[in-house]
Order: structure tokens, then sequence, then C-alpha cells
């Protein structure tokens, strides 16, 4: 049986990474079943100067593109986006822009406990959805349970250091590669796509990856 392992550089608080993992989901279903896959979620920083307690979204959004209406205008494009793959995303509900670098700890975590994409589903959903403060431990831990972390003490793993220089090692390992933006996704070690890539354009690369070639028409 062919196996494709597949690397997915994203952020927490990535628009087109909930998109782009929309797609994924979408180009898996429809692969042959006798293709075996594994999925690895890895860090990027969007904003890796953000105080850790974040900011208010209105006011760091306003100072990055010049205005609150250029913003909104920026997030109308989003939503329609995210509704042509099916997802909602409620920008009217989010109050700040966190820090991720806790949520890449609860997904490296989560990682090592074989529930990585359900808790990264889990954190889309919490902040994309709901609008909620994924930098705030309380809702990080929330995150960890609807995704799978069920029997772990997320205060007592955030309050430690571990996951620290796993996730810096990641962060480190992104720009070494050159990764400028997310998704990107990186298919058996070689094929490298950019962006919130449509499901055909996946579902392709992973067949090729796999030696399955083209699929039939």
């Amino acid at each position: 049986m062919p196996h494709v392992d597949i690397t997915v550089i994203s952020d927490a608080i990535c628009p087109w990474c909930f998109i782009g993992k929309r797609h994924l989901d979408l180009a898996l279903a429809e692969l042959p079943e006798d293709i075996s896959i594994s999925v690895a979620w890895h860090p990027f920083e969007l904003n890796p100067d953000m105080p850790t307690e974040g900011l208010s979204r209105r006011d760091y959004r306003t100072a990055k593109f010049g205005s609150w209406e250029r913003s909104r205008a920026l997030d109308a494009q989003v939503e329609a986006a995210a509704a042509q793959a099916g997802i909602e995303i409620h920008h009217e509900r989010m109050t700040r822009t966190p820090n991720t670098f806790d949520a890449h700890r609860v997904i490296w975590l989560a990682g090592e406990h074989g529930v990585q994409t359900t808790v990264v589903a889990a954190l889309f959903h919490s902040y994309f959805v709901e609008g909620e403060d994924i930098g705030d431990g309380a809702v990080l831990a929330k995150a960890a349970r609807d995704g799978g972390l069920e029997d772990i003490d997320i205060s007592a793993f955030l309050a430690s250091d571990q996951g620290r220089a796993e996730v810096r090692a990641g962060l480190d390992e992104a720009r070494r590669l050159g990764v400028s933006g997310v998704p990107t996704f990186i298919i058996n070690n070689a094929i490298g796509l950019s962006g919130a890539q449509p499901p055909e354009t996946l579902r392709q690369a992973i067949l090729e990856s796999s030696g399955s070639g083209r699929a039939p028409d």
C-alpha cells in the first residue's frame, strides 16, 4: 500500500490555513482507499512579535492596514472564500488578535498523543467560528479537550516548559525552508504547495507522490 506523508505548516489564526484544512479534508476524502496518509501540523507565526497577552483586534488591524474599513473589506473577502469552501468565519465575534505560541505548544502536545488534526480543527473552530481568544489558557484547555486531549491537565502543561523548545525548533525549520506564507503543504518531503490550494490540486499532488499518477477522469 503506498503511503504519503503530508506536513502542513500553518498558524492557528491564519484564515487561509482554516480554508486550506477544509480543502485538504476534501482532497483526502476523494483519494483511493489503497493510499495511506499521515498528516502532521508544524508551526508558523504570522505575528512573531505579538505580545504574550495579544492585542485588541481592531487596534491591531487598523494599524496594520491603515483603517478599520480596509480591515473589514479584507475580512469580507476571506469570509466569502470560506463560504465557498463550506465553512464559516465570524470576524465580528473576534475581539483579540492573540499570540499563538501556546496554541502551537498544544498542537505539538496533540501530536504526541495522536490527535493533532482534531485539536487543530478545534482551535480553528474556537477562533474563527466562536471568536474566542486562543491565547488564553482556559480557551486552549477547552479546545484541547474538544480535540481529544481529555485526560491531560492543559493548565499545568502551559505552566511548564514542555513543548517550548520543540515549537521554537519548528519555527526555525520553517524559516530554514524559506516559508514566508501559510498554509504550506509539504508532501513526501518533496512537493511543496503554498496557499489554500483547491482540493483537486492537493489531491493530484498526493496521487503523484504516492506513485499513482493522475487520477482517472
